[in-house]
């Protein structure tokens, strides 16, 4: 069945709302750069999400972004490499290694959050704080009750 408005064809909704996520997405990113955490990608923010101040493994870590743990020992290496996260034994187990959030990774972190609130000020200049308001609440509306999930990079990846 065809849209009720030729106007406004039910794929652009979900278009509309990625090109949003990637506007915010690619404005964090280039501001981070600006703040010296050029080598931070979107990929990355989820990483360190799932990673949490508590730690984590490798497997675990696969299995928060519905990844392999291939593909997650990967960016682990990678973001090692850049400062962003260690290794360090298991206190409670000396058989396993832990993956942590180093200080450059929570002054990321910390400075994401910051921009995201930047941009959310900027936005409600923009349109209205009313409109922005609006648009959070239905989006909480429609969105699943689980909404804030880690695994987006598994879902995107097939």
């Amino acid at each position: 069945m065809a849209s009720a408005d030729p106007a406004r064809p039910g794929f652009q909704l979900p278009l509309l709302l990625l090109a949003g996520f990637r506007t915010l997405i690619d404005d964090l990113h280039a501001e981070l750069a600006r703040q010296g955490h050029p080598e931070l990608r979107p990929l990355h923010g989820f990483v360190l999400q799932a990673v949490g101040m508590d730690g984590t493994t490798a497997t675990e870590l696969g299995q928060r972004l519905g990844i392999s743990k291939q593909a997650a020992g990967k960016t682990v290496d990678r973001l090692v490499e850049v400062g962003y996260l260690e290794r360090v034994d298991d206190p409670r187990d000396a058989r396993r290694r832990l993956v942590r959030v180093t200080p450059r990774g929570a002054d990321g972190l910390r400075r994401s959050a910051e921009i995201f609130d930047t941009l959310r000020r900027q936005w409600a200049e923009r349109l209205g704080a009313e409109r922005v308001d609006a648009i959070e609440d239905d989006l909480r509306a429609m969105a699943s009750t689980n909404w804030f999930r880690l695994d987006m990079p598994g879902w995107f990846g097939g």
